[in-house]
């Protein structure tokens, strides 16, 4: 991808080079993507799976300086 270079006005300055989007648009591919329900088997992988991303919310100990000294 090729970098995009735009001239701006800058305040003090007359025109200053000013870099675009350097990243491409993520598109997924195919039907199969985000699907993750299909990809795990039984109902225990789910959950697990659940509980894993969503250990913010289930953990009792916080991490690092989130941790609170009085549980809410």
């Amino acid at each position: 991808m090729k970098n995009e270079i735009e001239k701006k006005s800058a305040p003090g300055r007359d025109q200053v080079e000013v870099l675009g989007s350097t990243c491409e648009e993520g598109k997924p591919i195919g039907e199969t993507q985000g699907r993750w329900r299909q990809k795990l088997g039984s109902r225990s992988e789910k959950l697990k799976y659940l509980e894993t991303g969503d250990r913010y919310f289930y953990a009792t100990e916080g991490f690092g300086s989130e941790k609170r000294k009085k549980p809410a």
